[in-house]
């Protein structure tokens, strides 16, 4: 069925759902897990700091949690068994979408498994919905998986 999940993770209830989905997956396919963190720095720069502290403090620290939130996706998996690859793509704006997709190519993957927040009107007009690009884009399929409503 599947050899290969590609899992974006972003840390959020939504996406630990996802890994939790995509585990389950892999283990009755036998497939490999790549994870997949898209670190867009535009989020951690406002362009006024100065470029030393940039390099220096600013970078450094947002890829250090990149890899601290790599690490505690794959950790969650590893009680599957299956075998996880970890990959960190650093951006500077553009949509984490395209590269979703554009990764998932790269890496051979049949499948993208990620969580979607279910945004609807305004807020999703507002915010846009990187899960609805790649589904919308993706040349393989792509399973959304939305956290449940609170009870």
């Amino acid at each position: 069925m599947y050899t290969k999940i590609l899992v974006p993770v972003d840390g959020s209830p939504t996406s630990d759902r996802a890994v939790a989905e995509a585990a389950k997956l892999a283990v009755t396919c036998s497939a490999r897990v790549q994870l997949l963190h898209v670190l867009d720095m535009t989020a951690y720069a406002n362009g006024f700091e100065q470029a030393a502290i940039y390099f220096d403090q600013i970078r450094p620290h947002a890829l250090r949690a990149a890899e601290e939130l790599l690490a505690k996706a794959q950790a969650k998996m590893a009680f599957s068994g299956v075998p996880i690859d970890t990959e960190l793509r650093e951006i500077t704006g553009g949509r984490v979408a395209n590269i979703i997709v554009e990764r998932a190519l790269a890496a051979g993957a049949d499948l993208i498994v990620m969580g979607t927040h279910g945004r609807r009107g305004i807020e999703r007009m507002l915010m846009g919905s990187d899960a609805e690009l790649v589904a919308r884009t993706s040349p393989v399929p792509v399973l959304l998986v939305r956290h449940p409503p609170h009870a």
